[in-house]
């Protein structure tokens, strides 16, 4: 078959045929800083509520405001190396958050090492296999694949001369968050999570989390999502937890797995007991009704793949199409899944190497095609890690590798393969925006080679904090991935989990999914503390307030992208003083046990509700200031 020819080829904001400065070491310093900043902010965000959030108009906005603004270099080029890197740590993060902490759940301290081998391993997988794709998703069907996060990045840095005014936002998100928290967590002027029971209702409960974070994160995922993980919240502790104290009520009988009977529980006694199983059942099967669903575009992906891959041209390529070389990625390739079968770090051993090898690529290359569909936020990466997580586990069992030895094997698959696709998702948004922008591939691959190798070794170091300060797994950090990662691993080895109520959740996954709801969704808000989900349906709220009433599709689009920032800021603010306040308590100098100042509910409440304000007043107001002018 003949090559169409007669389509006008796409020109790039800064074409071929010029050459700006790019890979540069200001950039790659930047980089560097961004993406261990973004990359602390995701794990610890990703422990609090199993949730991650792009980094890539953050990074793409600061970037702007130091290297033009600070530095006066006018290479978008640069700023585009710079978000690149800042993803990748972001990705590392989310990877990393969303399996390794079960070990901590197990009473297993991993060393940074053993953490630094497994998530640089999974990045440069992820990174490495990706690559030979890029002409594949990127190039040829630039027209169907629209990877939004990455477009909208482009734009952001195409319309770099408005880049202060947008990073001021960011940085007064920021310093609010952060002085949010300081007086909260860290001096303790008041309760940072408020709960009442109500009255004539026995089991009842509902709570807010005052978080800044919190607030961010429900602005960015929208009114529909946040209304959605609240309703799994409000499913949660005003129907399962009550009806089950109401049964209890009386009853001498203990029901495994509690210790005591129900009568005796009170309302985190049985979400400890109860509903914390049924959660994970729901989540698990949520995750893997999200992939089952994806199936056909997972099928189309293996067989377009193979053959774009097979049609690949040998002509000449240009500044804008060169990446590196094919023999390098598999020589690397080779080299990495070697190096996991037999270095004596993670024994997985050559079945867990090839386990990695197939899942990976295959994984791999779903992610990089569904994020070009519907975007990084909605990709199944929970499905895929479960879907992994399950079958390895099965086939260590069967290779007489149980108990300990083999859950822990089989979390490290799922752990490499989890790193592996969320960075390639990221870096195919990466690659888009250098597609449109005029980037050279090979250097934003590099790029993102660097980013995940300064994340990797790093991100160690802050679970390592995270755990010793607030404890991974408690109130404070659920790690709700985690310890669903725990649950499903203990349950195929041991087989003493309460697989009624895991019964029950997948049940209640089902009807969800039925219901015409995402149900990995509402799990996750069935799954975690309505405490949790509260403050997020705020930010949900906040953001349909201020797109309720305007028409005009344009304007919409302005007020998202300037409560994103400020949003974004919100995060990074309270992410960053989070580590800030560990650091602090691991040494002795904070006490988090000390009592709080002011102990009343009112207090925290109103000052959460007036942060909610202040970001509607900053969407509303500063909107045509900032992120569309000049365009």
């Amino acid at each position: 078959m003949k090559r169409d020819t007669s389509k006008t080829p796409f020109v790039p904001y800064i074409p071929a045929s010029r050459s700006l400065p790019e890979l540069t070491v200001v950039a790659v310093l930047l980089g560097i800083v961004l993406a261990i900043v973004f990359g602390a902010a995701n794990a610890y965000l990703g422990l609090k509520i199993g949730l991650t959030v792009s980094a890539s108009i953050p990074a793409a906005v600061i970037s702007l405001a130091i290297l033009r603004g600070l530095f006066r270099r006018k290479s978008i080029l640069e700023n585009n190396i710079v978000q690149t890197m800042t993803t990748a740590g972001e990705a590392v993060a989310a990877g990393a958050i969303f399996t390794l902490p079960a070990l901590y759940l197990w009473k297993l301290t991993p060393s940074q090492g053993v953490i630094a081998f497994i998530t640089l391993t999974g990045g440069f997988l992820g990174v490495m296999m990706m690559v030979p794709l890029r002409r594949l998703l990127i190039v040829n069907e630039h027209e169907t694949l629209p990877y939004p996060e990455g477009t909208a990045c482009a734009e952001v840095l195409k319309s770099g001369e408005t880049g202060g005014s947008n990073a001021r936002l960011i940085f007064f998100g920021f310093l609010v968050g952060g002085l949010f928290k300081t007086l909260g967590d860290g001096l303790k002027w008041f309760k940072t999570s408020v709960e009442t029971k109500i009255a004539g209702f026995k089991g009842a409960a509902i709570g807010l989390d005052t978080m800044p974070a919190l607030l961010g994160v429900g602005y960015i995922i929208g009114p529909r999502i946040a209304g959605q993980m609240v309703a799994g919240g409000l499913l949660a502790s005003l129907v399962f937890i009550p009806m089950i104290a109401f049964f209890g009520t009386g009853s001498p009988t203990t029901f495994f797995p509690a210790d005591q009977p129900i009568s005796r529980l009170d309302i985190s006694g049985i979400y400890d007991n109860y509903i914390r199983y049924i959660g994970a059942g729901a989540v698990a099967t949520g995750g893997l009704i999200t992939l089952v669903r994806t199936l056909p575009m997972l099928f189309r992906s293996i067989r377009d793949t193979l053959a774009g891959l097979r049609t690949k041209g040998r002509e000449i390529q240009s500044r804008t199409d060169r990446d590196i070389p094919t023999p390098y990625l598999v020589i690397g390739t080779l080299a990495l899944i070697l190096v996991i079968a037999f270095a004596p770090v993670t024994h997985v051993g050559i079945i867990g190497a090839v386990a990695i090898a197939v899942f990976g690529f295959l994984f791999v290359a779903v992610a990089s095609r569904i994020v070009g569909i519907v975007g990084s936020s909605s990709m199944p990466v929970s499905g895929m890690t479960i879907a992994t997580l399950l079958i390895v586990t099965m086939i260590f069992k069967v290779a007489g590798m149980g108990g300990q030895t083999g859950m822990i094997a089989s979390l490290m698959v799922a752990a490499i393969v989890c790193v592996a696709l969320a960075v390639a998702g990221d870096i195919s948004q990466d690659l888009k925006t250098g597609y449109l922008v005029g980037g050279t591939p090979w250097k934003q691959q590099i790029a993102m080679m660097i980013g995940v190798l300064a994340s990797a070794l790093l991100i160690g170091f802050f679970l390592v904090l995270f755990d010793q300060a607030y404890g991974i797994g408690g109130n404070e950090l659920p790690a709700p991935k985690a310890v669903l990662m725990k649950i499903i691993v203990e349950g195929l080895m041991a087989g003493n989990l309460p697989w009624e109520l895991i019964l029950i959740g997948m049940g209640l996954a089902v009807a969800i999914e039925f219901l015409g709801l995402n149900s990995l969704t509402v799990a996750v808000g069935f799954y975690l503390p309505v405490s949790i989900s509260t403050p997020i349906m705020i930010g949900g709220l906040v953001r349909w307030a201020t797109e309720a009433f305007i028409k005009n599709d344009k304007q919409k689009q302005m007020r998202e992208e300037t409560g994103t920032l400020f949003a974004s800021g919100l995060i990074a603010g309270e992410a960053l003083v989070s580590v800030v306040i560990a650091l602090l308590i691991v040494p002795g100098i904070l006490n988090p046990e000390a009592p709080v100042k002011v102990d009343n509910g009112w207090l925290p409440f109103s000052l959460f509700l007036a942060l909610a304000v202040l970001l509607w007043f900053v969407t509303t107001k500063f909107t045509g200031k900032t992120v569309t002018k000049g365009k």
